[in-house]
């Protein structure tokens, strides 16, 4: 592990710190997700304890590339540093601090099996060896960080109601939950701060940004499906811990490029109906099919994903938690019970904060829209 990067996964929530610790005794915190389609900002400030919402914002990258709004972009760092300047004015933030996501898309995440005899010590010269089978660049290009999961067993046999047969063997694995990210990524996240001089102690992933806003004491397995505009990413969380993460490359800006395509209209346009469409048959039949065939193939993914889960742990998901714009699309809600048959919940990160009460509905609903942001404030504040 890189030596001016601190291990600090802690109950599930992994993050890559720069040599400097977070600053609990400052007032205001600021959350920055900087996304493929969107910046979103959150400052809360700390008042009797207590998380205090002091604004909130979002702006669109599209038209920094001379694209589309909701369009996936791939802009350079200038670019990204004016958004930021831009939604932070427009947004009323009044500090210069916080912590920055780093999207799944910039990392990646995935879990080694190691025998149950390797040491603690041995961890960190064993880890880089192995991740090289899941990492396809040299392993000097890439930090990693990596946190040891609960011990579980695993059988080779199925479990039997006949006490006469010969008991089944029992084998304890270690699992390692690890997370890498290219080195590239960090120098142009730190070039970013330089140039929008904004002091951050940290960064972390989006992922564990998203389970500490959207989580509350959940023990039972949960599935959490993040719509984003390039990809949608499914985690499988128990005890506020990861134990799956799996990347659809599929998001919101895929079904509005094949809805302005099978109707030969402008992405802006096929924007427009797939918000106020959706999966809604009866509004507009043609259009909620094309979104429908994209659900599904998101969907599909998932359901594999969960069976392996159940088959590999023998437990079910008791839980779905929604978050990420592409979440809000119409009919979603209804499709997910259908599909996974358990409780269907959209992220609320906004409920772990205090805001005027005239807000809360604005705030219910656009919540799973600023999941990370409101998660990496919450971070410095806890």
């Amino acid at each position: 592990m890189d030596n001016s990067l601190k291990n600090v996964i802690s109950q599930g929530l992994a993050s890559f710190s720069n040599i400097f610790s977070v600053d609990k005794s400052a007032s205001s915190f600021l959350g920055i997700d900087i996304g493929s389609s969107a910046i979103k900002v959150v400052q809360i400030k700390k008042k009797n304890g207590k998380a205090v919402l002091e604004t909130y914002g979002a702006i669109a990258l599209g038209p920094y590339g001379n694209s589309d709004i909701g369009s996936v972009t791939n802009l350079q760092t200038d670019a990204i540093v004016q958004a930021l300047i831009d939604v932070m004015k427009e947004s009323n933030v009044t500090i210069r601090s916080g912590i920055l996501s780093i999207p799944s898309s910039s990392s990646l995440i995935f879990t080694l099996t190691l025998p149950d005899k390797i040491t603690e010590d041995k961890l960190s010269s064993i880890i880089p060896i192995e991740a090289r089978k899941y990492i396809p660049v040299p392993i000097a290009e890439v930090t990693l960080d990596w946190f040891v999961l609960p011990k579980t067993s695993e059988s080779s046999e199925n479990n039997t109601l006949n006490q006469s047969e010969p008991q089944k063997t029992i084998e304890i694995k270690t699992e390692v939950l690890v997370v890498a990210i290219h080195n590239d990524t960090l120098t142009r996240y730190q070039e970013i701060l330089k140039k929008t001089e904004i002091h951050s102690d940290a960064f972390e992933m989006e992922i564990f940004s998203n389970i500490r806003s959207s989580f509350s004491h959940d023990l039972a397995p949960i599935l959490l499906i993040d719509f984003g505009a390039s990809k949608t990413k499914l985690s499988i969380v128990e005890e506020g811990i990861v134990h799956v993460f799996h990347v659809v490359n599929r998001g919101g800006a895929d079904i509005t490029k094949n809805i302005a395509s099978a109707l030969s209209t402008s992405f802006s346009e096929a924007e427009k109906l797939k918000r106020s469409v959706g999966l809604d048959l009866n509004s507009n039949p043609e259009v909620a099919d094309i979104v429908k065939l994209s659900i599904e193939y998101i969907f599909s993914d998932a359901n594999n994903v969960v069976f392996a889960y159940q088959k590999k742990y023998n437990k079910n998901i008791s839980k779905v938690i929604l978050t990420g714009g592409g979440s809000l699309i119409k009919g979603l809600m209804e499709k997910s019970v259908s599909n996974f048959h358990t409780d269907v919940v959209y992220s609320n990160p906004f409920s772990r904060t205090e805001a005027p009460a005239f807000l809360s509905k604005i705030l219910e609903i656009s919540g799973p829209e600023f999941s990370v942001a409101v998660g990496l404030a919450l971070r410095q504040l806890l």
